[in-house]
């Protein structure tokens, strides 16, 4: 649906040369919600207005639903758009419009018939659930309510990719779910191509099939989200995990556990799927003498699975330990040792 081969994009600056996107590569298959996920200056957003021509690349190419848009232009460019809907972090309404007039402008502008312009507007009010707002500005509307309007907008051409450019990041944590959930719906029902990009992991975990990670104009780690949750490889991404896996003082925590322990050990354990839903510390307590201090625990759930982590400390004597860590291996738990300094 979209590949991205050797991408780079340079600008030029009264201080030289700026590359924003450096060598990039992406397959993104049909039907999958893809994220992108990095800090303010990785070259997300740039990447993102490559796929529909907003930008175009120093080097490579950019085909999406099988159109090369890094080469074409004009007349073209303009309908090859309107197979690419996008939505914002500020939504970008046509402030002078109602709910339905904003809806329809993609429509006026592709040339639609007033009375089909009606029925796909009144399809889309119903999709993102926006029934009663119809004649409702703007200003009169929530944050949620409007990126309502701007996904029902971005739908209207019955796009076959959808941008979210920081689509939530304007958002309440509430809002910010309900709108992930309208858009995992919309993929459902649809087969929709998803890309999105944002610097929230709570939003890859919630939604994403895949992601790729970016600094500083590269894609430094790429692969199904539980995967990633699972095994972070770039410490970058390993600061993104952390955030969702581990509580605020959790370092804090184990720095005062090391300090207070001198013996056993305390370990990281991490559950995917099956794992995280049975009752193994609990057994391995039964079985083995040692004591198990529960320090703290995260489950989250992505799109491939569920994915959770423990910290314990344990305590009792070498052998003793050593067994419990090779069961919890044998059992497929992820075990990491945290020594002491």
């Amino acid at each position: 649906m979209i590949t991205i081969n050797n991408v780079k994009k340079y600008f030029e600056t009264k201080a030289g040369k700026i590359t924003a996107v450096d060598e990039v590569n992406l397959q993104i298959k049909e039907g999958e919600i893809f994220g992108v996920i990095g800090y303010s200056g990785a070259g997300k957003s740039t990447l993102i207005r490559l796929l529909n021509g907003l930008e175009v690349p120093s080097e490579g190419s950019v085909i999406v639903a099988g159109k090369e848009i890094s080469k074409i232009q004009g007349e073209k460019l303009r309908r090859a758009r309107q197979e690419i809907g996008m939505i914002f972090q500020h939504f970008n309404l046509l402030w002078s419009r109602t709910v339905r007039q904003n809806i329809a402008f993609p429509l006026e502008v592709a040339g639609v018939p007033k009375a089909k312009r009606e029925q796909r507007v009144n399809e889309l009010i119903k999709l993102v659930g926006l029934e009663g707002r119809e004649h409702a500005y703007p200003s009169q509307l929530s944050g949620g309510q409007k990126q309502r309007v701007g996904i029902a907008r971005a739908l209207a051409n019955n796009p076959k990719v959808l941008l979210c450019d920081e689509a939530t990041s304007a958002l309440d944590p509430q809002t910010t779910d309900q709108i992930l959930e309208l858009l995992v719906n919309i993929n459902k029902k649809f087969g929709l191509t998803i890309v999105l990009i944002t610097h929230e992991m709570h939003v890859i975990k919630k939604i994403c099939h895949r992601v790729a990670v970016m600094e500083t104009g590269k894609v430094v780690e790429m692969g199904p989200v539980l995967d990633v949750f699972k095994n972070p490889r770039a410490q970058i991404t390993k600061r993104f995990v952390q955030k969702i896996t581990e509580q605020e003082d959790t370092t804090d925590v184990i720095q005062h556990l090391l300090e207070k322990y001198k013996t056993g050990k305390i370990v990281k354990l991490s559950f995917i799927n099956e794992t995280a839903e049975q009752p193994i510390v609990s057994r391995l307590m039964k079985e083995h003498p040692v004591t198990v201090n529960i320090l703290q625990g995260n489950i989250s759930q992505t799109q491939n699975g569920t994915y959770g982590s423990l910290y314990i400390h344990l305590d009792g004597d070498e052998v003793s330990i050593t067994k419990v860590l090779n069961v919890l291996k044998q059992e497929q738990v992820g075990v990491e040792v945290i020594n002491h300094d």
